[in-house]
């Protein structure tokens, strides 16, 4: 079973994925290769969300990928709003403390919230694909 999925939004500039259990390497990486593709695409700041379900944590190692390395770096002057949804809350608390120091609109909600983070971001759950 893969431990990232894509979800897919009725606006276009919006980046979502179902993250589940333990999150892989594989996993992180082809995550990171989307985002790297959309900051490539898009000329203007893009939405990006992520929601935790049953969340276990990461592999060892899978932090560390080149293009997870890039990713996160090219988010800090190319995401806009940047939405968690079920972190667990020493994900939450952090996420937070870097809301207030990075230049992005960074907001953490509960899975039963969901529909709160949708509204935010302007966007409707069309499918999830693997």
């Amino acid at each position: 079973m893969d431990t990232v999925r894509r979800i897919t939004l009725d606006k276009p500039d919006v980046y979502a994925f179902e993250i589940m259990g333990k999150i892989s390497s594989d996993a992180m990486e082809a995550m990171a290769k989307i985002m790297n593709d959309a900051f490539d695409k898009h000329d203007e700041k893009i939405d990006m969300m992520l929601v935790f379900i049953d969340f276990d944590g990461s592999e060892s190692g899978a932090l560390l990928d080149g293009d997870v390395i890039s990713s996160r770096f090219r988010s800090l002057t190319n995401v806009d709003k940047y939405v968690v949804v079920g972190a667990p809350q020493s994900a939450s608390t952090m996420l937070e403390m870097f809301g207030k120091l990075i230049p992005v609109d960074a907001r953490t909600y509960e899975l039963f919230e969901i529909e709160q983070a949708y509204e935010l971001l302007g966007a409707s759950r069309v499918s999830t694909t693997l």
